[in-house]
C-alpha cells in the first residue's frame, strides 16, 4: 500500500499530538508517585471511563474479533461477550469499594485486606508478576498485531516503524504518566472508532451493501446461515455445547484477564482509583462497559464478515480486517485509518507501561527495596521502569504467532483465580494463602495439561483446559483457606472500617464496630446484585439491539433497543431510593 501526503500528513500530526500532551503534563505528572499513577484522584467520570474503553481498544482487537467471526460466526465473540457479567457486577459491587480503598495499585490492596508475611509475600510476588509476565505477554500480542498491520500496509521495515510507535509511546507515557496516559486516551478513542467506522462502511459497500454481504456470507461460510446467528446453536457441531457452557458459565467469574478481572482489577481499577469520588468511579465503570460491549464491537464484526466474503481462502483469518483496509479504502483516508492504528496501539501499551511500572514502583521497590526515599527519586525510577518493561514486552513478542492464540492463554493460567478476587471483599475468611494457592494451582495446572496436548487452538482444547483448571484450582484454594489461618480481627476490623464492603459473611467483624465509624452509605447488597442482573442484561439488550438495527431484522433491533432503556431506567430508580435509605 502506497501513502500519499496526505496520509503522512494524518499520520504526522498525530504523532506530534501525542508527543505535545507528554510535554504538556509532564511537569503535573512528576509531583509525586500519586500523580504519576492515580492523576491525583481527581479525573471525571466520562474522562476515565473514556480511557477505559480507549484501552481496551487496541490495534489487537479488531484482529482478533475477525479471527473469531471468520472462525465461530459472530457467536464466536462470546468467548468475551460473556464478560458483559464480570464488568457489570464490577459497576455495581466493586466500584464504590476500590474507590473507598484509596489505593495505588489492585496490588497494594492485598496487604489493606490480608495480615503478615503471607500478604507481603503475595504482595511482593503479584506485583512482579503482573508487572513482568502478565503485562509483558499483553503488550506483545498488542505488537504482534500491530506488526502484521504495518507488513501489510506500510513499504518499510515492520520494526521500524513499531520502533518509531514505541518511542513515542514511552516518552509521553514516561514523561506524563497517568495525566497524559488518560488525556491521549480520550483523543485516541475518538479517532480509533471513527477509523473503524469508516471502514466498515466502505468494507460492507463493497460487498454490495447489507443484504448482499449476508447472502454471500451465508453461501461462503462453511456453517451456513449460523455464521449470522448472534447466540450459537445449541446442536451445532462447530461450535460445541460444552463450549458454549464454558463461555457463558465459568469464564466470567472463573478466569482472570487483564481489563475484565472478576472484581475489577489492573488498569480498570486503577481508572477508578483515579476518579474524584465514589460515583464517578462507578459512573466511569458503567459507561465503560456500555461503549465496550454495545458500541464498540458492530464495525469490526462488518469487516470481519466482508472478510469472509472477499478472502474464503485466506490462511491468515485475523489479516482479513487488514486486507479489506488495504483493498477497499480510499488512498487518501489510509493514512487516518493507519492513524487510528496507531491511536489504538499507543492507548494500549502507555497504559500497560504505567500499570507496569505502579506494580513495581508503589508495591515492589518502595515496599520491599527503598523505603523512605523522597517523592522526586521514585517518579524517577518509575520512569526507568517503564522503559525497561518496554524492552521486555519486544523480546516476548518475536516469541507470540497469533493474537486470540495469546488471549485464550491468558484466560486459562488464570482460570479458577477469579472467584477469589470475588469473594475476597464479602467473605472474611478468604487469606492471603487462598490467593497465592489459586494463582500457583491455576498456572500449573494449566501448563501440564498444555504438555499433555490439550490446546487453545480448538474448541474442544479450550473447554477441556478452562474447565479442569477450574476445578482443580478452585478445589485446591478452598480446601487452603479452611487449612490455614484466617486474617487477624485486626487487620479485618481495620478493613471493614475502611471499606465497609457490607454482607451477611461479615456480620461477626461489622458488629464490633460503632455505627458512628461506620461514615459510608449503609450498603444493600441484594440491590446491587438485582442491579448486576438488569444491567448485564441491558447491556446485551443494546449489543443485540444495534446488531438487528445493522443487519436485520430492524424491528427486532428496536424492541432490544427499548428493552435496554426500560432496564436501565429501572436500574436509575434502585439507585436513588437507595441512596435515600
Amino acid at each position: 500500500m502506497i501513502l500519499n501526503a496526505v496520509d503522512w500528513l494524518f499520520i504526522i500530526l498525530y504523532f506530534a499530538f501525542s508527543l505535545g500532551v507528554g510535554v504538556a503534563f509532564s511537569k503535573r505528572a512528576g509531583a509525586s508517585i500519586q500523580s504519576f499513577f492515580v492523576s491525583g484522584r481527581s479525573l471525571p467520570w466520562w474522562l476515565v471511563g473514556t480511557s477505559m474503553v480507549a484501552t481496551t481498544f487496541a490495534a489487537d482487537t479488531p484482529l482478533a474479533v475477525t479471527g473469531m467471526v471468520v472462525k465461530d460466526g459472530i457467536a464466536g465473540n462470546w468467548l468475551w461477550w460473556n464478560m458483559v457479567l464480570s464488568g457489570i457486577m464490577t459497576v455495581f459491587l466493586y466500584a464504590r469499594l476500590w474507590r473507598r480503598a484509596e489505593v495505588i495499585t489492585d496490588v497494594e490492596f492485598t496487604e489493606i485486606r490480608y495480615s503478615g508475611k503471607p500478604a507481603a509475600i503475595l504482595r511482593g510476588f503479584r506485583a512482579l508478576y503482573l508487572a513482568i509476565p502478565i503485562t509483558c505477554i499483553t503488550m506483545g500480542w498488542v505488537i504482534l498485531a500491530m506488526s502484521k498491520i504495518v507488513t501489510m500496509t506500510m513499504g518499510i521495515d515492520k520494526w521500524l516503524a513499531i520502533s518509531i510507535c514505541l518511542l513515542v509511546t514511552v516518552i509521553y507515557s514516561t514523561f506524563s504518566g497517568f495525566w497524559g496516559v488518560v488525556v491521549t486516551d480520550f483523543f485516541q478513542f475518538l479517532i480509533a472508532m471513527t477509523g473503524s467506522i469508516m471502514l466498515s462502511v466502505y468494507a460492507v459497500s463493497a460487498v454490495g451493501g447489507i443484504e448482499a454481504l449476508k447472502a454471500k456470507v451465508i453461501a461462503t461460510s462453511p456453517h451456513g446461515t449460523a455464521a449470522l446467528n448472534f447466540l450459537p446453536r445449541l446442536d451445532g457441531s462447530w461450535l460445541p455445547l460444552s463450549t458454549i457452557f464454558v463461555y457463558i458459565a465459568v469464564i466470567w467469574w472463573a478466569a482472570w484477564y487483564p481489563g475484565a478481572e472478576p472484581g475489577g482489577g489492573g488498569y480498570i481499577a486503577q481508572r477508578m482509583f483515579a476518579a474524584k469520588d465514589e460515583k464517578h468511579s462507578q459512573l466511569a465503570a458503567l459507561w465503560f462497559n456500555i461503549a465496550h460491549y454495545a458500541l464498540r464491537p458492530w464495525p469490526w464484526i462488518l469487516v470481519a464478515l466482508t472478510a469472509i466474503v472477499l478472502y474464503p481462502d485466506s490462511k491468515d483469518a485475523e489479516a482479513g480486517y487488514i486486507s479489506v483496509m488495504i483493498d477497499h479504502m480510499p488512498p487518501y483516508l489510509r493514512g487516518l485509518m493507519l492513524a487510528s492504528f496507531a491511536a489504538a496501539f499507543m492507548s494500549t501499551i502507555s497504559t500497560l507501561l504505567n500499570v507496569g511500572s505502579s506494580y513495581v514502583i508503589n508495591d515492589f521497590y518502595m515496599r520491599f527495596i527503598k523505603k523512605g526515599a523522597d517523592q522526586k527519586h521514585y517518579v524517577f525510577v518509575s520512569r526507568l521502569t517503564t522503559v525497561f518493561i518496554l524492552i521486555i514486552a519486544a523480546i516476548v513478542t518475536m516469541m507470540m504467532e497469533s493474537v486470540v492464540g495469546a488471549f485464550k492463554f491468558m484466560m486459562t493460567i488464570g482460570a479458577g483465580t477469579g472467584l477469589v478476587y470475588i469473594l475476597r471483599w464479602f467473605w472474611w475468611r478468604i487469606n492471603a494463602w487462598s490467593e497465592i494457592t489459586a494463582m500457583t494451582v491455576s498456572l500449573v495446572t494449566a501448563s501440564i495439561l498444555m504438555t499433555m496436548g490439550y490446546t487453545t487452538d480448538t474448541n474442544e482444547g479450550f473447554t477441556v483446559l478452562m474447565l479442569v483448571t477450574t476445578i482443580i484450582s478452585t478445589t485446591a484454594w478452598i480446601i487452603v483457606t479452611f487449612l490455614t489461618k484466617p486474617v487477624s480481627d485486626e487487620k479485618l476490623i481495620s478493613f471493614y472500617r475502611r471499606v465497609q464492603p457490607g454482607g451477611r459473611l461479615w456480620k461477626n467483624i461489622s458488629d464490633r464496630i460503632p455505627e458512628n465509624e461506620l461514615i459510608h452509605a449503609k450498603p444493600h447488597i441484594g440491590l446491587d446484585f438485582l442491579n448486576w442482573i438488569l444491567g448485564s442484561l441491558s447491556v446485551w439488550f443494546f449489543l443485540f439491539g444495534i446488531g438487528r438495527i445493522i443487519i436485520g431484522p430492524r424491528m427486532h433491533g428496536f424492541l432490544y433497543l427499548i428493552a435496554g432503556v426500560i432496564l436501565f431506567i429501572i436500574i436509575r430508580i434502585i439507585l436513588s431510593n437507595k441512596d435515600k435509605a
